[in-house]
């Protein structure tokens, strides 16, 4: 069973940095795109920012320049430093990957959600 488990999140002052985590785990062959999102309280979920295997990135407008997605494909893990945290991103933070289970079989998965609250 795949799973995709996420961490770092926690209480920040405005200004301030956290690093999240997402691992992988169970038995699959291969991770392709990798992924962000978010969701604060009465709003859409929304991509905060993506990664390919080979690392190529884009990122939501509002975190440029303040956020920075990576990935260890040998660790299964993708991290996103987060640096001059505002108010507004308090949210939920939510990985996302896109699986090859087997030659021709993906799916996509979500993890469980991590907390981010920025907040003074």
């Amino acid at each position: 069973q795949v799973r995709l488990v996420e961490s770092g999140g926690g209480l920040v002052q405005p200004g301030g940095a956290l690093r999240l985590s997402c691992a992988a785990s169970g038995s699959f062959f291969t991770i392709n795109a990798m992924g962000w999102y978010r969701q604060a309280p009465g709003k859409e979920r929304e991509l905060v920012a993506a990664i390919s295997f080979s690392g190529s990135t884009n990122y939501a407008d509002s975190v440029k320049g303040r956020f920075t997605i990576s990935r260890d494909n040998p660790k299964r893990t993708m991290y996103l430093q987060m640096n001059d945290l505002k108010p507004e991103d308090t949210a939920v933070y939510y990985c996302n990957a896109d699986i090859g289970i087997s030659l021709g079989l993906r799916n996509n998965y979500w993890g469980q959600g991590t907390q981010v609250t920025v907040s003074s």
